[in-house]
């Protein structure tokens, strides 16, 4: 073999290893990048919305100082929220607050998160308030859940409890463990 075979052998030998080498570094590079954070779809400052059923009745309205939609995931992020719920009735009888909020659009589920309070729109209401630090709303049966401390503050009692199960159209709440309370006789 003449001078001329072994260079054209050494340069293609050269390049399929230089070719072999840039694949190799692609490849760990592509491993080691994470994933790039979600961003939203869109964004909202001081929003503020009205949901019907079936009927056309209003069945909530929500307002929160910031809010991200998440259309991937179909999920709606809220900061501040407060919803007004309306059970089956069509009026407005509870108030529900926290720093932090979750709407699951598929399944009609909101998540609220830190300071969550609900307040009776109705002064005449017996059960006044409650406060916990997570709840669970599914809009679909107006069906609330905890399974964190729970604080209900009445109009002549204070009961704390672990765990809550309350159906907002039946008007049925229950503290499902370590229930405590006091009542004072007027």
């Amino acid at each position: 073999m003449s001078r001329v075979t072994f260079a054209i052998i050494g340069f293609f030998g050269a390049a399929l290893v230089l070719y072999w080498q840039v694949q190799v570094k692609r490849s760990q590079m592509e491993a080691s990048t994470l994933p790039a954070p979600a961003r939203p779809d869109f964004i909202a400052n001081d929003l503020r919305t009205t949901e019907f059923n079936e009927q056309g009745l209003v069945q909530s309205r929500v307002s929160a100082k910031y809010m991200e939609h998440f259309q991937q995931s179909n999920e709606t992020m809220f900061t501040e929220p407060v919803y007004l719920i309306y059970p089956e009735n069509g009026e407005a009888e509870w108030q529900l607050s926290a720093d932090l909020g979750k709407l699951n659009n598929e399944t009609g589920k909101v998540v609220l998160e830190n300071n969550v309070i609900i307040d009776a729109i109705n002064i005449d209401e017996p059960l006044q308030s409650l406060t916990t630090t997570m709840l669970a709303l599914d809009m679909n049966t107006m069906i609330l859940t905890s399974d964190r401390q729970i604080f209900v503050t009445g109009s002549d009692f204070n009961i704390q409890g672990l765990g809550l199960y309350a159906d907002l159209n039946a008007q049925e709440l229950e503290l499902l463990s370590q229930v405590e309370g006091t009542y004072e006789a007027k």
